[in-house]
């Protein structure tokens, strides 16, 4: 009996919080605090007909790997194909339909897509907008020949491959044979053997700039 008395002692206080607590409305609430995911960055890499599969794909990989967004912008939607392989991409959006203000960065491989790019009026002012805008513009092998057209890398210093020296020279720009330089926010590689210091030189330009608070464009959604 004793032993039966000790025990409704201890009972006794803990039936009396259960029975207060639960007859008050709203006195156990669970708290869910949902976090909204810091924005990432968002690069564009703008390619058309002819792009070079791994001057296109190694960065669009890194920079994916690093947690940044990729969108591949061009003349229009749908798939275009490599000059060197078999390789396809998906255009997602028409470069007349973006704005500079969605994106972080601008990549512009190389291949006989610049060839292409350069042609048209909206992929040109698009790559001198961006570039007015200070944020990280890179280019490897023949992706500097939209710039050249675009007219904006006159007194910079950079390269590319070294067969389209004399348009760089001719732009105004002072031509390097190096595997990366960096001037400013510009940044450029001459061939596929430069992608590992292209791709890692953009990543930690873009770190280096990017903040998450600053609003950027929302792109209009379908149907809207």
């Amino acid at each position: 009996m004793k032993r039966i008395k000790k025990m409704m002692l201890k009972l006794f206080p803990m039936l009396g919080i259960m029975i207060l607590l639960t007859g008050c409305p709203g006195a156990i609430e669970e708290v869910t605090e949902v976090m909204e995911p810091l924005p990432r960055p968002n690069v564009a890499v703008m390619v058309a007909e002819g792009f070079h599969d791994g001057e296109a794909y190694m960065p669009i990989g890194y920079l994916a790997n690093q947690g940044m967004d990729i969108t591949v912008i061009g003349p229009e939607t749908g798939v275009v194909k490599a000059y060197n392989s078999d390789f396809t991409i998906s255009i997602e959006r028409a470069v007349a339909d973006v704005s500079v203000d969605e994106f972080d960065a601008l990549v512009l491989p190389g291949g006989t897509g610049p060839a292409v790019l350069r042609e048209i009026p909206e992929a040109v002012e698009f790559a001198r907008e961006f570039f007015e805008t200070g944020r990280t513009v890179a280019a490897i092998c023949h992706g500097p020949q939209v710039l050249v057209t675009a007219g904006v890398l006159d007194g910079l210093t950079c390269t590319a491959v070294g067969g389209i020296q004399d348009e760089i020279e001719g732009a105004g720009a002072t031509y390097v044979d190096e595997a990366l330089v960096i001037d400013g926010h510009l940044i450029t590689s001459r061939t596929p053997p430069d992608l590992a210091v292209f791709s890692q030189a953009i990543a930690e330009a873009i770190n280096d700039t990017f903040d998450p608070t600053v609003p950027r464009a929302i792109p209009p959604q379908p149907g809207m």
